[in-house]
């Protein structure tokens, strides 16, 4: 004997049906894992979360911290440097400043930085006290300054990485390379042509008897001993980077920002994530990122934070290390 089902239970079974498939696909898809560190000695503990502090900037470099735990760092292509609080507050601190690509900090609290739109090198900030330092070599305009680090005794160090060319693309005039400028002096053209590519991070050691720089264009981070009356000595590979790989403009490592620890440990932004070194040169260990780094600091009060910028994005990382407290950065 056939048991006949009532239409109305019918209809609510097939009502709840229709609602469920739809709830199934208009629900979220649950939240992807959080991006993790790998355990790196004395530099990270295993299982550190990689905070995303905020996505969707129109460019991201430069990051800068400042003696009051905050950080500054440049939305480049909007011409906008922007600070981001103690407290996580964001906000725009300076604006309309001819695209500045990297910062650093004086002792009186003034801002250099590396402006790309008219290209040359200066000081920024404060307002009424702004300085064009240099904007040509040998009566060359500067191709595009990209990165900078300013020494204790006042010596500035910055790079010129010149154009990205596809083949056949004829280079505009300047010279690409890593610069020098003494404080009162003369500019000085300390490394470029043949000897490195594409100049790109600049960052000194602790103690400053050595210059670090990252040659975009090749697998070695470069570095140079620097001598007590400020000359350079010879060139030498001092760190090898993972993930050299082959693009429409060249080989690329994506080697960019730099930093130091206060135990000397270079840390490296590139393609394959933020690449870490002892002060030997020791590959220590690589922090994969969602997005690829461009430049990093170490910031907060205790310096304990390391943030990480690139391809419009925000991260901070909570380190066992802690960035060297004798510059800004």
């Amino acid at each position: 004997m056939s048991t006949r089902i009532p239409a109305a239970r019918l209809l609510a079974a097939a009502v709840l049906a229709f609602t469920s498939a739809v709830q199934a696909q208009s629900a979220p898809a649950a939240p992807a894992a959080a991006s993790v560190t790998p355990a790196i000695a004395g530099v990270v503990a295993a299982g550190t979360p990689i905070t995303l502090v905020r996505d969707g900037f129109d460019g991201t470099e430069g990051p800068l911290p400042l003696a009051d735990g905050s950080l500054l760092f440049t939305e480049n292509r909007a011409d906008r440097v922007i600070r981001i609080a103690p407290d996580g507050a964001i906000s725009t601190y300076l604006e309309r400043a001819n695209s500045i690509n990297a910062l650093a900090a004086g002792p009186k609290g003034e801002l250099y930085g590396v402006q790309t739109q008219q290209p040359r090198v200066g000081i920024v900030h404060p307002a009424g006290q702004e300085k064009v330092l240099a904007d040509q070599y040998q009566g060359q305009p500067f191709s595009r300054p990209n990165d900078l680090v300013l020494a204790a005794n006042g010596t500035l160090y910055f790079t010129d990485s010149g154009s990205q060319l596809k083949p056949g693309e004829k280079p505009p005039q300047g010279h690409p390379g890593v610069y020098r400028l003494p404080a009162g002096g003369t500019l000085e053209r300390i490394a470029g042509g043949s000897e490195i590519a594409r100049p790109n991070g600049v960052q000194l050691s602790p103690d400053e008897k050595t210059l670090y720089v990252a040659n975009t264009a090749g697998d070695q981070v470069l570095a140079w001993d620097i001598g007590r009356d400020g000359k350079l000595g010879a060139r030498r590979d001092f760190a090898k980077l993972s993930g050299l790989r082959d693009t429409e403009t060249g080989p690329s490592s994506g080697a960019d920002g730099l930093a130091v620890d206060g135990d000397g440990r270079l840390y490296v932004a590139t393609t394959d994530g933020v690449q870490v070194f002892s002060a030997k040169g020791q590959a220590l260990g690589t922090i994969v990122l969602p997005k690829a780094p461009q430049n990093l600091a170490f910031g907060g009060r205790d310096k304990k934070t390391l943030y990480v910028v690139g391809r419009g994005a925000v991260y901070t990382i909570a380190t066992l290390s802690s960035g060297y407290r004798g510059r800004a950065k």
